[in-house]
């Protein structure tokens, strides 16, 4: 495997270890300061650029990969005999070009994966503070109403109901009458 294709498979394995460690269910405690320092780095604008210009470079080599890849296939399936050592030097070819483009693919793959991941856990959070912050009260005083407030308008609820009801009713005897 050329220089590029082994950066390209520690990547992989980074990027496999990074989803292992956002997927495992680890206690909130602990799981914040670690999601806080992954992120740290990728808040600069200078990783970032780069890791676009890493993506955009693994991108590359998986088109050429494609590219390759066909181009074996046709000079394949053409009906010309070839001697043998000549095939297995083509299979072998094949072979080779259909594990780069494998790894290119999985590796730009698994990067939107756990670019996902980590929002949906970030998110989770985010969440999970908002909650504390709110009490963790779940009868809706994350709306900023208190639960006197709530039971108030309930009860006003009820008596509308109740009124509609009466005046339903009455209607329906009106009708009957009719």
């Amino acid at each position: 495997m050329s220089l590029y294709y082994n950066i390209i498979f520690c990547i992989l394995v980074v990027e496999i270890g990074v989803f292992t460690l956002l997927a495992v269910p680890i206690p909130t405690r602990l799981r914040k300061p670690l999601t806080l320092a992954l992120l740290k780095p990728f808040k600069n604008s200078t990783v970032q650029v780069s890791i676009r210009c890493v993506l955009a470079f693994i991108l590359l080599l998986f088109i050429d990969s494609i590219n390759k890849v066909y181009s074996i296939n046709k000079e394949l399936k053409q009906n010309t005999i070839y001697p043998a050592h000549e095939k297995i030097e083509l299979l072998s070819r094949k072979f080779f070009q259909q594990r780069n483009l494998y790894l290119t693919g999985i590796t730009l793959f698994l990067t939107f994966i756990v670019t996902r991941t980590f929002a949906l856990v970030n998110e989770l959070l985010v969440l999970k503070a908002k909650y504390k912050s709110d009490g963790g009260d779940a009868s809706g005083s994350s709306a900023g109403v208190s639960k006197d407030e709530l039971k108030a308008q309930i009860k006003e609820n009820e008596d509308k109901i109740a009124a509609l009801k009466e005046k339903a009713e009455a209607l329906e005897k009106d009708s009957k009458e009719l």
